[in-house]
């Protein structure tokens, strides 16, 4: 197991500083530069501000300086915000999308598993047709579809809660449910179709024929079974659920990291969307990473060994 950590906690580094150094030189490759505008600034002004940031040196001295500060945790200056690193822009956006998307996966975790479940145990009932409607909604609708569809029936029709902003909890819950709509969706259908395959398996035969209350089967033998899947998508879902909610907080008017990140693209700001980039790519390849640990509690079969050769 130590050797299984040692070797995935290599590939993650090596991996981050493959999408580091491919993010840097696409940057690079824009036709325009973080100081064009539509009005444009002196030559002069512009050669300053290039010399301020060494946007004037030679691409290979850019490229090693970046990622020397990189290897140090220090991913530089905004361009935009002159007073502000981006570590400082990441250390404040972070924690509101973190709880925004943690809010969104217990939502996504609590709903669907037990909409699969039921929709498994009523299988071609009008229970099992309305998981899959809702299901199909889901996956079907996009965020900002959906975002834009419950601000104006929650907030702009019935009144029950505010339509954007941030500071309370009433005001977490629009954008909340809007990032959880489609891991509901895919952790429903997910979860049916393991469980009606679970529950054709001989030992949850056996488990009725003992007597044992379908309640003990479903939780006591079918559950543990059922989530393995579900726990090998959490790790990408996770992620894609902060990743999602770069638009969701924009409309919402959410001051968290994914409002930065899209500014960011449209003012050109290199350091931040490199650094914002590379610390999403590092939370995605530590979540796959924790996902694999889990295997081995959730089934004592799976074991991290190394394989001799004979």
């Amino acid at each position: 197991m130590l050797k299984f950590i040692l070797q995935r906690v290599l590939s993650m580094i090596l991996v981050i500083l493959i999408v580091a150094s491919a993010t840097f030189f696409m940057m690079r490759l824009l036709p325009s530069g973080p100081f064009s505008r539509e009005k444009k600034l002196p030559a002069q002004i512009i050669k300053n501000l290039e010399a301020r940031y060494h946007l004037d040196d030679p691409l290979w001295k850019q490229y090693i300086d970046y990622m020397g500060n990189l290897l140090r945790f220090n991913l530089g200056p905004s361009f935009k915000y002159t007073d502000r690193t981006v570590n400082n822009i990441i250390n404040d956006g972070f924690p509101v999308s973190a709880i925004l998307g943690v809010v969104a996966v217990i939502l996504a975790v609590g709903i669907g598993i037990p909409l699969g479940i039921w929709g498994a145990l009523k299988q071609n009932g009008w229970q099992d047709n309305l998981v899959m409607f809702i299901a199909l909604l889901g996956v079907s609708v996009p965020n900002f579809i959906m975002a834009v569809l419950l601000m104006f029936i929650f907030a702009l029709g019935l009144h029950l809660v505010p339509a954007a902003g941030w500071g309370s909890v009433r005001q977490v819950i629009l954008p909340a449910f809007t990032l959880a709509g489609y891991p509901i969706a895919f952790i429903a259908r997910l979860v049916r179709s393991s469980m009606l395959e679970v529950l054709r398996q001989e030992y949850i035969t056996t488990a009725r024929a003992k007597g044992l209350s379908e309640r003990l089967v479903i939780f006591r033998h079918a559950l543990r079974n059922i989530l393995i899947p579900v726990v090998t998508v959490l790790g990408p879902l996770i992620a894609a659920v902060f990743t999602g909610s770069f638009v969701v907080e924009k409309i919402f008017a959410i001051p968290g990291l994914g409002r930065y990140y899209v500014t960011s693209i449209n003012d050109r700001d290199y350091t931040v969307i490199l650094g914002v980039t590379i610390f999403y790519s590092a939370l995605l390849v530590f979540m796959n990473f924790l996902v694999d640990l889990t295997y081995a509690w959730l089934d004592p079969r799976i074991r991290y060994v190394e394989r001799k050769v004979s």
